[in-house]
């Protein structure tokens, strides 16, 4: 019995393709090969054990809404009694700076000593704003100027620490926890830079673990990783 033509140029096909598989795996291979460089050169993020996290005291911290707080800086002096100071806050300030704030008053002559006291009056000009600082007790004595720090709310932002934040040029990254022990390097945008909390606006969510103390460990390690892998 013979075999029908259709049948032979069935065979034919199957052999072609089977030769043509055999001379492609070199070549894919060489590109498998290629794609595990490119991932070994480009790590994810870095791993710190246990005994390493204690030894550098590593803590996180939840990304969150939080009240920022800046502290506006600027000279007084007493005008009256040495419990009375004034201040002058620039146009750029004076918005933020309302009676009944906190201010942290530091005798030129002393910036050791530190006095609690309180906004009691602002009064607004085109320039900024006259501000009256009146000390919760006496001031040190012989006392006429101070370095002022007001205490100013700019409201409920979702923010990291300071700490956390390591600055590259134009960029500013955090390093996430998606795992324990496992640190993903992670750009933002930030807002508002208060005194203990920085506004972020992109790159995180509510909820996300940040490195804050050991940030810069983390970030060290990450990139020697990189570079000893790139060799």
């Amino acid at each position: 019995m013979r075999t029908p033509p259709s049948c032979y140029r069935e065979i034919v096909k199957v052999v072609v393709c089977a030769f043509a598989l055999f001379l492609l795996i070199p070549s894919l291979l060489v590109h498998a090969q290629s794609v595990r460089s490119h991932t070994k050169n480009s790590p994810r993020g870095t791993a710190v054990s246990k005994g390493q996290a204690v030894d550098m005291t590593l803590t996180v911290t939840a990304v969150a809404t939080r009240p920022i707080q800046v502290w506006v800086r600027t000279a007084a002096a007493v005008t009256g009694t040495s419990q009375v100071l004034d201040a002058f806050v620039p146009a750029g300030e004076a918005p933020f700076v309302k009676t009944g704030q906190r201010v942290r008053a530091f005798p030129v002559a002393s910036r050791s000593s530190m006095y609690q006291a309180r906004v009691t009056r602002v009064t607004p000009s085109a320039k900024g704003a006259t501000v009256q600082i009146t000390l919760n007790g006496p001031g040190r004595d012989g006392a006429r100027h101070y370095v002022a720090e007001i205490v100013t709310d700019r409201g409920d932002f979702l923010s990291v620490p300071n700490e956390a934040i390591i600055e590259e040029g134009d960029r500013r990254i955090v390093y996430v926890q998606r795992q324990a022990g496992q640190y993903e390097p992670q750009p933002i945008t930030a807002g508002v830079q208060g005194e203990l909390y920085t506004q972020v606006t992109g790159g995180v969510r509510d909820g996300d673990q940040v490195v804050t103390f050991g940030s810069f460990f983390i970030d060290s390690e990450y990139k020697l990783k990189g570079a000893a892998q790139s060799q």
